[in-house]
């Protein structure tokens, strides 16, 4: 006899088979086996403007000069920013660094590449 699969949110043994998917009674979730392990592969991974993964901690380049937001300063295309940290995104801004001569913001990865 087949071994059923865990669940993939709470990793009970007490799923069940219900049609074409697989229900979970402890947590509620639902899913197809298929889409469970692709889903696995891609877990939010924040990529660069060049589609290199990131990482925290990780030195990274702006591609491009960027208006910062109420303010009439700006950040240099080729500036290089040391030790980001990616965050959940809000407005689209992935990563929180600090910058020389400017201090801490969020950037958007799509304007960063990895140094």
């Amino acid at each position: 006899m087949d071994s059923d699969p865990p669940c993939p949110q709470c990793h009970s043994a007490n799923a069940y088979h219900d049609g074409s998917l697989w229900t979970c009674p402890d947590c509620g979730h639902e899913w197809t086996p298929g889409a469970a392990a692709a889903a696995d592969d891609t877990t939010d991974v924040i990529r660069d403007a060049n589609g290199t993964p990131l990482a925290d901690g990780d030195t990274v380049t702006v591609i491009k000069d960027l208006k910062i937001k109420g303010s009439s300063q700006v950040v240099k295309g080729g500036t290089k920013v040391k030790n980001i940290r990616l965050v959940e995104a809000t407005d689209g801004h992935n990563i929180s660094c600090k910058i020389d001569g400017i201090g801490a913001m969020g950037l958007k990865s799509e304007f960063v590449r990895k140094a």
